[in-house]
């Protein structure tokens, strides 16, 4: 599951704010084991997975959905052997080639192109250092050039070209009247590189005051505000190639930071500083100290910095099948069922583990859960095909952990016009089931929806928690604003969310089976309909969206499917300030608050520093115009 939507009154891009060895299961078998029939093995496998996890229960033998087959699927895919599944990796291409199987061997039909079952796509994975990357400093007539790796790095989201200027340390570079504290406050910026330290006045503490200002992008953005040429960010170990700092770290934004980037070791800072006649660290002991800004000019010291960053470009691919409806009118229309089966590789990008180091995210939960119930629920069907009126489309979508991309070139290139389309049912981590409960989001998109749902239910007597919202933090989302009724299934967060320890061992496999019952009764109704579902627009309270620290609600779903200077919008919640203020899908938003506005991140922070009642004014070029709209924050509860 992607962390959109988790912040704020639309998405967050993944770190908008700055996030072992397996089981033996789960190494290959050794000549001895492969002499066991493959029947006692697969029964040894299940049985062991049912008693390593106590709040597992028993699988249901009545049940349609084969729990083995279930099980099968979800180890192959949470297997170290696809490294995570990322996107773009030989991981994911396996994975990917194993649905396609799949498919095949169910009867399904390709449908999407050239490519079989793959529907391939390109995205932007990360970023790479050009060969013109250099950092000249000059103090009076002498002059040295750095080293690259060794003294100084440019960041991913530093604008690419040549910038000279010269120098005034600003503290941490943090601005916030809120806390009556400002490193800006005194000094003169404009067409200045500005030095900053890392985090704040009182370091690395989560809990601090200043924690939501330690994030590199948002002090990029108060010195761009500020009129800076470039901001310099000193990092804080004694060993730079043991510093994050020294490393590339691609934050899953096209978009750069408007601002010339870049870090330099400590021991250089320091003599950065010598030569300016200043100690660093005496500066910084005094600012935490006094926890006061002690911003000064560095007289005489002056930067050319050239920067050279280049985006790398992958491929990867949805994976789609399609089983054909029998009644020659209706099998025109479709029901797409999806899930997406890429994860977090070696959590490079959105790993939320405390630990150091690259680790394999094998993803069982988010979301081989729901990739092995598309599978299964794709056998089922296959089987019973001549009990559909309407076609299903299943689709594997890829890169949603990078911001729903898979689904947002499918819903662009359906196999099934989107005017046919009915439905979207969506399985996004439906593995770890607690209780008895399951959460149906989506569930106001269609007025036929919660009758639906409760009368399949009478068969599986789930706990259902309806959300009656469309957007979120999965594929689902796209259809949605697209104006396609969906529905979403996911039993819920847990404490390896997004971490290594994500293994097929912890599933509940029982609720899994229950869910998937509750997934087919649904899909198999709407499949025998003769009246398609109707689609609404749900109408969402500011308290109920959102999993972060903002106070405010304003409700746009920011679009990270195309490379756009700003915030595109793929949608806006109904009856939010947004809608209200005249926002709309499409819209690219340009300034904020009276703030340019490069990516999101600038937006995010900018929405992070207002509260309830404040009238927002807000850019966006709607087609080849610019419209001015006025939006009042709401509380959000």
């Amino acid at each position: 599951m992607s962390t959109e939507d988790f912040t704020y009154g639309g998405c967050n891009r993944q770190s908008a704010t700055e996030v072992g060895g397996k089981t033996p299961m789960n190494r290959p078998f050794g000549k001895k084991i492969i002499l066991i029939p493959l029947a006692l093995l697969v029964s040894a496998w299940l049985t062991v997975a049912v008693m390593r996890s106590s709040r597992t229960p028993p699988a249901n033998p009545s049940s349609l959905i084969a729990g083995t087959e279930l099980f099968q699927h979800i180890r192959y895919l949470s297997s170290d052997e696809l490294t995570g599944r990322l996107a773009g990796t030989p991981g994911a291409e396996k994975a990917a080639e194993y649905i396609a199987r799949q498919f095949d061997e169910n009867g399904l039909i390709p449908k999407v192109g050239q490519q079989g079952y793959q529907q391939v796509f390109s995205f932007v994975s990360g970023m790479e250092l050009g060969p013109k990357n250099q950092l000249t400093v000059s103090a009076g007539t002498d002059q040295s050039i750095l080293a690259l790796h060794k003294d100084f790095l440019p960041t991913a989201f530093s604008l690419s070209g040549e910038f000279e200027g010269n120098t005034v340390f600003t503290g941490h570079g943090i601005s916030a009247a809120s806390l009556n504290y400002d490193d800006y406050e005194g000094v003169d910026v404009k067409n200045h590189f500005v030095l900053v330290l890392r985090y704040g006045p009182e370091g690395n503490d989560q809990h601090s005051q200043f924690n939501r200002y330690h994030a590199l992008r948002y002090k990029a953005l108060t010195a761009r505000e500020k009129g800076a040429r470039g901001i310099v960010y000193i990092d804080d170990q004694e060993n730079f190639s043991k510093s994050t700092l020294s490393k590339l770290r691609y934050d899953a934004d096209f978009a750069d930071s408007g601002i010339a980037a870049l870090a330099v070791s400590l021991p250089v800072a320091r003599e950065l500083f010598r030569k300016a006649e200043l100690d660093l660290d005496a500066l910084q002991k005094e600012i935490t100290a006094r926890k006061k800004p002690r911003s000064a000019e560095l007289r005489g010291l002056r930067l050319n910095f050239r920067s050279d960053l280049h985006k790398v470009t992958k491929s990867t691919s949805n994976v789609v099948g399609v089983l054909e409806g029998h009644d020659p009118r209706l099998k025109e229309e479709a029901i797409v069922i999806g899930a997406h089966y890429d994860h977090l590789g070696l959590g490079d990008l959105g790993s939320l583990s405390e630990g150091r180091g690259k680790e394999v995210h094998n993803g069982a939960d988010d979301n081989a859960s729901g990739s092995a119930g598309l599978l299964e629920l794709a056998r089922v069907f296959a089987k019973k095909r001549d009990e559909l009126k309407r076609s299903l489309v299943f689709v594997a979508f890829s890169a949603e952990e990078a911001g729903l991309l898979g689904s947002k070139y499918y819903v662009a290139n359906p196999a099934v016009p989107l005017d046919k389309t009915v439905a979207m049912i969506n399985m996004d981590m439906i593995g770890r089931m607690k209780g008895n409960r399951v959460t149906v989001g989506g569930s106001g998109s269609s007025p036929h929806w919660r009758e639906l749902l409760i009368r399949q239910n009478q068969h599986s007597q789930l706990e259902l928690k309806f959300d009656d919202d469309g957007f979120g933090p999965s594929d689902h989302a796209s259809f949605y604003s697209k104006d396609v009724p969906v529905l979403f299934f996911f039993t819920g967060v847990h404490q390896d969310y997004h971490r290594p320890s994500d293994d097929y061992d912890k599933i509940n496999l029982a609720g899994t089976e229950k869910v998937l019952e509750l997934v087919y009764e649904t899909v198999l109704n709407i499949g025998q309909q003769e009246t398609r579902p109707l689609f609404t627009k749900a109408k969402v309270s500011s308290g109920s969206r959102g999993r972060g620290e903002f106070r405010v609600y304003l409700g746009t779903i920011p679009d990270y499917g195309e490379e756009v200077e700003g915030v595109k919008l793929s949608g806006v919640r109904e009856g939010s300030p947004a809608a209200t203020a005249g926002l709309k899908s499409g819209d690219v938003i340009v300034e904020c608050g009276g703030k340019q506005i490069k990516n999101v991140y600038d937006y995010t922070y900018i929405l992070g520093d207002r509260k309830a009642g404040d009238v927002l004014e807000i850019v966006v070029l709607r087609g080849n115009e610019r419209v001015k709209l006025q939006a009042t924050l709401e509380q959000r509860q």
